[in-house]
């Protein structure tokens, strides 16, 4: 967690706020997507039941 904070900080130093946030945006909706992809295949894999979708 910590690199991506540097990372973030350095990206203020260098193209500012904007980018930053605007990369911050983005790892939001891949990390969202990511999970929504796991949440999928793992009620598609447990097939009946109750999934456990806060769970990795």
């Amino acid at each position: 967690m910590v690199p991506i904070l540097l990372v973030l900080l350095l990206a203020i130093l260098l193209f500012g706020v904007g980018f930053a946030v605007k990369a911050l945006w983005w790892i939001a909706l891949a990390v969202l997507a990511i999970w929504l992809l796991g949440f999928v295949m793992r009620s598609t894999k447990t097939g009946g039941g109750r999934s456990r979708w806060y769970r990795w």
